[in-house]
């Protein structure tokens, strides 16, 4: 779905309602998802002067790796999106009005919904992905000659070893040539 400035100056604002299919634009962008179901969005797009105002709803399930086990888990998700657009020019016309983090530069005149909309998920794309069995469990991976460790169990294993360290018999001689 894609509006163009001229039409949106003239009606100044437009609401929407879709389903977007934006599977493979996402898969192709990150390896790390495995499936998105269609994204049910809903919002409105309004206009006034030279900035343009996109607030959007996004309702979608998305599968990821579980971050410990690399099983497949489905993560439904919702987002609210608010974003602020202008053109080159007028950016540069009201420069000292306009703060440059808070909106985004149009190339083209032309807001696409597909974009935003993909470009927002991939930067909320979780880092953490459990299973329902993982997170109420607290057994980490292992391998035949590997483990995954706590940071707590790690500085334990830390602690122990510097005691074990001191008790050899040659740590009397530590400190002799300091």
């Amino acid at each position: 779905m894609k509006w163009s400035l001229q039409e949106l100056n003239k009606k100044k604002s437009v609401t929407f309602e879709d389903d977007l299919d934006l599977k493979q634009n996402l898969m192709s962008r990150d390896s790390e998802i495995l499936d998105v179901s269609k994204i049910a969005v809903q919002g409105r797009l309004d206009a006034d002067g030279g900035v343009y105002a996109l607030n959007f709803t996004a309702k979608f399930d998305l599968t990821m790796p579980s971050s410990r086990s690399l099983t497949p888990v489905i993560l439904p998700m919702e987002m609210t999106i608010s974003e602020l657009f202008t053109t080159a020019s007028f950016f540069e016309e009201n420069q000292e009005n306009l703060d440059a983090d808070m909106l985004f530069v149009l190339e083209k005149d032309v807001i696409d919904l597909e974009e935003a909309v993909s470009d927002n998920i991939l930067l909320d794309l979780p880092l953490r992905v459990l299973t329902d069995e993982e997170k109420i469990s607290d057994e980490l991976p292992t391998g035949s000659s590997w483990q995954v460790l706590s940071e707590e169990e790690y500085a334990r294993l830390q602690a122990e070893e510097t005691v074990t360290d001191k008790q050899t018999p040659f740590s009397q001689l530590d400190g002799l040539f300091d």
